[in-house]
């Protein structure tokens, strides 16, 4: 199932930074290698983007909206699920805003909160096959290790 993602209510969820300059970038990376592993579509949604940098990108496997300055990655997303309308129900929503996770109910889609998807992007990069011969699954503590050397790579 595909997912819609309020990224700034997930970003310190995920161990990452509002204050960082890099924090929309950082959490992209990871759900990066969510999507690429759980060969799911993500689309996240950032507020607050400046003139000229608001809009819609590509990066990867990830669809990133940037939205603009006064408005909020909230009523975007409520925006989207109206737009897909009945197949809203195919998607999730992550969000541990109750307004998103109404507007979430009111389309018929799926939602869970940001910390509930924390645990399953922890548990898919855990459960990834390594690529060495031995094929042995991250302990935890090496998805923390990982996820603090794609924070500063951003950097």
């Amino acid at each position: 199932m595909p997912y819609l993602i309020d990224g700034h209510n997930l970003i310190p969820k995920a161990g990452l930074r509002l204050d960082s300059p890099d924090d929309e970038m950082e959490l992209v990376a990871i759900l990066q290698e969510f999507a690429r592993l759980k060969r799911q579509q993500v689309e996240v949604y950032f507020d607050g983007a400046p003139a000229g940098q608001a809009g819609t990108r590509k990066l990867g496997t990830v669809r990133a909206h940037f939205v603009r300055l006064g408005q909020s990655a909230d009523s975007a997303i409520r925006a989207r699920l109206v737009k897909m309308g009945k197949d809203a129900k195919n998607w999730t929503v992550v969000s541990s805003d109750r307004e998103v996770q109404s507007a979430a109910r009111v389309a018929h889609a799926e939602f869970i909160t940001s910390e509930e998807f924390v645990k399953m992007l922890r548990e898919a990069i855990t459960s990834a096959p390594r690529s060495n011969s031995d094929n042995k699954k991250l302990s935890a503590k090496e998805v923390d290790e990982w996820l603090k050397i794609f924070r500063e790579k951003e950097r």
